[in-house]
Formats: C-alpha cells, sequence, structure tokens
C-alpha cells in the first residue's frame, strides 16, 4: 500500500471513529450524577437538608460533602437497605426523593419554589402565596442574600418550613401556579424581604422591619 494511501486510510479512520462517537454518545444516556466526599452544590444541601431533618446528620447545612455527611448517608443507606458506600448515587437519591441533576433551572426552580410556597403559605389567600414566593426572589437578588432560589431557600435558619418537616409535605397545586407566577414578576409583596405570622413568631427583631403590605395571616416587610 503507497503512502498516499496509508494517509487516506488514516484519515478515514480518524472520521469513522468521530462519527461513531456522536452515534453513540446520543444513544448512550448519561451516567447518573454521584455526590461523595468533596462535591458541593444545592443537591449536597438538599441531601444534608434531609439527613439533618431525619435524625442521621447533625453538622451544618453547608452543601460540602464532607466526612460527616459521608458517615450519615452510610447510616441512611444502612437503615433502608442500600449500598452502603457513603455516596449519593442514583439509588440513594432516589430513596430521598432527590433530583440528582444539580440544577435548579428551569422547571426545578417552580418545583423548589412551590414546595417553599406549600409549606409556607398553605391555607394563605392566592396573593399570600405569590407573595411568600416573591419574597424569595427579592432575596436572590438582594446583596444580603444567597444569590440562587435554592441558596436562598436552604440557608441555615431562614425558613422554619425546613427544620418541623413541612417542607417535605405533599404541595398543594395552587403553590406551583403561585411559584409561575412569582417567576414571571407578579410581587404582591411589594417588594418584600422578610414576612412573618405575628401569631406565630417569637422574634422580637422582625417586628422592627418596615411594614409593606399584610396579606391574609402574613405582615410582609422590607
Amino acid at each position: 500500500m503507497s503512502r498516499l494511501n496509508i494517509r487516506r486510510l488514516a484519515v478515514w479512520t480518524a472520521v469513522a471513529l468521530a462519527i461513531l462517537t456522536m452515534i453513540l454518545s446520543s444513544v448512550i444516556p448519561a451516567r447518573a450524577a454521584s455526590y461523595q466526599r468533596g462535591s458541593t452544590g444545592s443537591v449536597v444541601t438538599q441531601i444534608q437538608t434531609k439527613l439533618k431533618n431525619w435524625g442521621y446528620y447533625s453538622g451544618a447545612v453547608d452543601g460540602i460533602y464532607g466526612s460527616g455527611t459521608e458517615k450519615a448517608v452510610r447510616l441512611f443507606q444502612q437503615k433502608n437497605g442500600l449500598t452502603v458506600d457513603g455516596k449519593a448515587g442514583s439509588a440513594t437519591l432516589a430513596a430521598m426523593g432527590i433530583s440528582g441533576g444539580g440544577s435548579t433551572s428551569g422547571g426545578q426552580n417552580v418545583d423548589l419554589l412551590a414546595r417553599l410556597i406549600s409549606a409556607e403559605a398553605r391555607g394563605e389567600p392566592y396573593a399570600g402565596q405569590v407573595a411568600v414566593g416573591a419574597v424569595v426572589l427579592n432575596r436572590v437578588r438582594h446583596p444580603s442574600f444567597p444569590n440562587t432560589i435554592s441558596g436562598v431557600i436552604y440557608q441555615n435558619g431562614a425558613f422554619s418550613c425546613l427544620s418541623d418537616g413541612q417542607f417535605w409535605q405533599p404541595v398543594a397545586q395552587s403553590a406551583y401556579q403561585a411559584a409561575r407566577d412569582a417567576l414571571n414578576g407578579s410581587d404582591p409583596s411589594g417588594g418584600a424581604i422578610y414576612y412573618f405570622n405575628p401569631a406565630k413568631t417569637t422574634s422580637k427583631w422582625i417586628w422592627s422591619r418596615p411594614l409593606l403590605v399584610v396579606i391574609g395571616s402574613h405582615r410582609f416587610c422590607s
């Protein structure tokens, strides 16, 4: 075989391999995300929050998968008949009720915001539900708070529903529409970054915040 033919064969082989790689990547699904020691992000925050609520984890909910999180995952896996490796793979995430994609954009933003609205404003007027969602979004834009929806919602101590278990209850259908309306710019709160129920709060500080509007049981403040 001549040197020219060898070169042509090499080129065609390279092209064929590239095409084959493209075809395989389009038909073979990507491997599910797995979280382990050293991982960070919103999914790790969700893992820590759930394990803390269930009594497996006592550390900080900081979105960093350290040794404490790994130990808690092992305990959860052992309790639920899963492979005990300390890694939050697809089976462990599914058992926790967590989507492992690691992104809260698009539809996941709606789901996360709706879950908070349902937990914090169940039984409130529809405008009050939208207003609770708007407060989250106002915080995202405010320099004093995390700059993502998941960061605001999972911020330590920000919302009582994450510590009393209400966050994990079934989501009311109205909360989904309220989340969409808030994401689309509706803000009955008037730009509030705080809200509280006077009948339930024990904080004296929250009463010092300037009142913007009262909707249902909640006072919305700046």
